[in-house]
């Protein structure tokens, strides 16, 4: 598993499309931008693509806003979740990739909401990072490797 890590339209996408523009590699792309759910992941997987799953930001807030589950109880299904993804990976001799936005820079949010979203994302990020056998780093468009 690779994870893609920066902030908002930092250019994790683009790093994406230069490693793997120049193969002729198809991608299921499992977005939350686009309206797709995390849980799904197993059913738009094509046979034969590369994965990418983004937006988790998302995914997580609609947890915490519609569960109202603790924190510890939303990672844990969501560490779950990678782990899935992970061991498919491997199963399937595969290859994914897990985008996710940085929003633990900056100012604390002043709501307890958005705080506890920016707790998980952390988080969560951590254990995409202990799970992943490459992380990249992006900002400004640039990508720096970091594992």
């Amino acid at each position: 598993m690779q994870l893609i890590i920066g902030g908002a339209y930092s250019g994790k996408r683009q790093v994406i499309k230069k490693l793997h523009d120049s193969t002729s590699e198809k991608i299921s792309w499992v977005s939350a931008y686009e309206g797709a759910h995390v849980c799904h992941w197993q059913d738009m997987w094509e046979e034969q693509t590369l994965l990418v799953l983004e937006g988790w930001e998302v995914w997580l807030k609609n947890e915490i806003e519609s569960e109202r589950r603790q924190l510890d109880i939303i990672r844990g299904h969501y560490r779950h979740m990678l782990k899935a993804v992970s061991a498919e990976e491997k199963r399937r001799n595969g290859q994914v990739i897990v985008i996710m936005l940085e929003i633990g820079r900056g100012i604390v949010p002043i709501v307890e909401a958005d705080r506890a979203l920016r707790d998980v994302c952390g988080w969560l990020q951590q254990d995409a990072a202990v799970l992943a056998d490459d992380v990249r780093y992006v900002w400004h468009g640039l990508e720096k490797k970091m594992k």
